[in-house]
């Protein structure tokens, strides 16, 4: 499991692990079951703070993308189908707010903007 901490980011560290421990369920590149290295082991790998790993994995179980036993460790849930709805819209959402602020910038309107859309959806078909 590789995680990459940018100091140069805006995000806290914590948010930064959840973000990438997540994108790493969603992508199947961990897959249910999978062991995540110990809070202190991946401290110890970043070079942070226990208290952040922590912070990063309660974040993780609370979202349902891990589950945690005392004295087992951590591994990846089950997969929810409808936790991984939600998170992909989450992701859309974002996307697209990117795009329409970015729209609103260059004056597309809204009728441009959705026949964009429109023809990157339907060219996938």
């Amino acid at each position: 499991m590789d995680i990459i901490i940018s100091n140069a980011s805006g995000k806290p560290i914590y948010e930064q692990i959840t973000e990438q421990i997540k994108e790493q369920i969603m992508s199947g590149e961990l897959n249910e079951g999978d062991p995540l290295p110990s809070m202190r082991a991946l401290a110890q790998q970043l070079r942070i703070s226990i208290i952040t790993t922590k912070r990063a994995y309660e974040e993780l179980e609370r979202d349902g993308f891990i589950e945690s036993f005392t004295g087992k460790g951590s591994f990846v849930a089950a997969r929810n189908k409808e936790l991984f709805r939600e998170e992909n819209l989450r992701q859309i959402e974002q996307s697209l707010t990117f795009a329409v602020e970015k729209a609103k910038l260059c004056g597309v309107s809204y009728e441009e903007l959705s026949e964009i859309i429109k023809m990157l959806f339907e060219g996938d078909e």
